[in-house]
């Protein structure tokens, strides 16, 4: 059968990314507590198309996909960029998984378990220059107003807020050390499930612990600073504030 992408194109314009975006597909990842996790990702991939070839071949993707699926982790990410690659014949390649990774949390108090859900990303680059890889995590927590605990005769306004950070490194690090930098860097972490006596203890540590934005990413980047295995990151939180319209939002970022 005659291959349509691989024929001659006369128009001499290169195409930086080609291929296929909004993927769900499941994978294993690795899980620090019970090895491996089994979750629903939605995963772009690109290859560059040089000027001289008509199209890519979409399914490629997926067949590389569906080979690498039981093994998507920061240790092989490397080695499937290098594979799609050489599977599509490109001169770059590009992915970008995003997933819900599930970590059971222990209420403070009463102990009582649950299940608690964060977003993460793989992103990684494949070109001439080099390999570029990236993991990214985003953590709801709690932040306590300080000014209006400040000025306040009972109470402040507080708000969930989310915080997201991506970071370069050297070395394999497991996802959930990075989402307890995270939490430990707010007013206080959030959980979901609390009895009474957990609510209490979380609404009572939030207020004694009260943050800005800002204090919110200066803490994880302090943290970060102190790892040398994080040689780049992007550290960002928003607030939906309570007493607001909008939210409040900063960003720090590793020169």
């Amino acid at each position: 059968m005659i291959d349509v992408q691989n024929l001659k194109d006369e128009r001499n314009v290169n195409i930086k990314k080609v291929g296929v975006k909004g993927l769900k597909y499941p994978i294993t990842v690795l899980d620090k507590a019970h090895k491996t996790q089994q979750v629903q990702a939605e995963i772009n991939m690109y290859v560059s198309l040089l000027h001289r070839f008509k199209g890519t071949h979409m399914s490629r993707f997926v067949e590389v996909l569906n080979e690498i699926r039981k093994q998507v982790n920061i240790r092989t990410f490397h080695h499937i960029l290098a594979k799609i690659k050489e599977k599509l014949h490109a001169e770059s390649a590009h992915i970008e998984i995003e997933f819900p990774y599930f970590i059971e949390k222990t209420a403070p108090r009463s102990g009582a378990k649950s299940m608690m859900d964060y977003r993460c990303r793989f992103i990684g680059n494949c070109d001439k220059s080099g390999m570029d890889f990236m993991v990214g995590v985003t953590v709801p927590v709690t932040t306590v107003c300080p000014c209006s605990r400040a000025i306040s005769l009972v109470g402040a306004h507080n708000q969930r807020s989310i915080v997201s950070v991506l970071v370069r490194f050297d070395k394999f690090f497991w996802i959930e050390d990075l989402i307890r930098v995270i939490e430990s860097s707010a007013s206080s972490e959030v959980y979901t499930l609390l009895k009474r006596t957990d609510e209490k203890y979380v609404t009572e540590t939030a207020y004694n612990n009260p943050m800005f934005v800002e204090d919110v990413v200066r803490n994880v980047a302090v943290k970060l600073n102190k790892d040398k295995n994080f040689t780049w990151y992007k550290v960002e939180a928003e607030n939906f504030e309570s007493i607001h319209n909008h939210s409040a939002y900063a960003c720090v970022e590793k020169e």
